[in-house]
């Protein structure tokens, strides 16, 4: 007997998190509910959903009034994960993110008092108003998904991905984040203002009270599709365009920084989340061509004359892909 493709991805799914059908469906649910109150997006929503699966955390960019917080929030609800927002501001503390030990003059004890980092969803808004030692703090907790706290290293629950917002265009009372921090956000994701359509929409969805989305997923779901994703065929060939397009920007004459093998990881693990999402079992060279301008354009930097020249980052990228095999 023949064996149909949807047979054979089925079988490489496993029944450990269900038909390649029923993840399709979840997502296909977790849009229509994003769709009761965020208008457009919907690249923005591809990209959040991507880098969810892929465990990756992402910096959001555009400024105010956009919808960049009702978009995080709004996933939050629709996937059932817990989710917390961090304010950030130029006096915050680290304790304030991580939390600490805290005296009781009842009991005369110390104890720990969890810090909003302890939640599924984070979302970090205007992670550049904080100084670089608040900054810092996030790094562990972004990369080993662990708190520190006394001595006391504390495992953050599953799933866990930061989401952070910064606004483009002031320059005062800001702290531009580190390379080692922004190294640690997988994409960026720049939000544009809506077209005319989509606004004259939203301004129709405010006539009246909104209806919030509703869960339709839950924590344990989420972690089965994640772990589905790290089965997803990335080929040898594909990981070979994937070397070839990250080491094009370690010859290019213009960059000073360049990307690493942690940016190239990152394209890995993302492709095969947008394979997925796109109901493939493999990654495909459209997933790295359609990820990598998010993943690139706030890692790389000019060198001083490429600034004098005018020349933007985004042109730089737009180079690499042009002269690699993705063209």
């Amino acid at each position: 007997m023949v064996q149909r493709k949807g047979d054979v991805l089925n079988d490489f799914l496993g029944n450990a998190t269900g038909s390649l059908d029923s993840i399709a469906a979840d997502v296909r649910l977790v849009r229509e509910e994003l769709g009761k109150c965020v208008v457009g997006m919907h690249g923005e929503i591809d990209l959040l959903l991507a880098a969810l699966l892929a465990r990756r955390h992402v910096l959001l960019e555009g400024v105010p009034g956009l919808g960049k917080t009702l978009l995080v929030k709004s996933l939050a609800i629709a996937l059932g994960c817990s989710f917390k927002r961090i304010q950030f501001t130029p006096d915050m503390l680290p304790a304030d993110i991580l939390g600490g030990h805290v005296y009781s003059p009842r009991t005369g004890e110390f104890s720990l008092r969890r810090g909003p980092v302890f939640t599924n969803i984070l979302l970090a808004d205007e992670i550049n108003r904080a100084p670089a030692k608040t900054q810092s703090a996030l790094l562990e907790v972004m990369q080993e998904r662990q708190v520190t706290l006394e001595g006391e290293t504390i495992a953050l629950a599953p799933p866990f991905i930061v989401f952070a917002t910064q606004n483009p265009l002031e320059h005062e009372g800001v702290y531009p984040l580190p390379q080692a921090q922004l190294d640690r956000f997988a994409m960026r994701v720049i939000v544009q203002h809506p077209s005319r359509e989509h606004e004259i929409e939203i301004l129709r969805m405010h006539k009246g009270s909104t209806v919030p989305p509703a869960a339709v997923l839950d924590g344990s779901r989420v972690l089965a599709v994640q772990e589905t994703v790290e089965r997803v065929t990335a080929s040898d060939s594909i990981m070979s365009l994937i070397v070839e397009i990250v080491g094009a920007t370690r010859r290019h004459e213009l960059l000073a920084l360049p990307g690493s093998p942690r940016m190239s990881l990152d394209l890995l693990h993302l492709g095969r989340a947008r394979a997925l999402l796109l109901g493939r079992d493999h990654v495909l060279p459209d997933d790295l061509k359609a990820l990598f301008p998010q993943v690139a354009n706030h890692r790389l930097a000019l060198k001083p004359q490429a600034q004098l020249q005018g020349k933007a980052v985004e042109a730089v990228i737009d180079e690499v892909l042009r002269s690699s095999p993705l063209a």
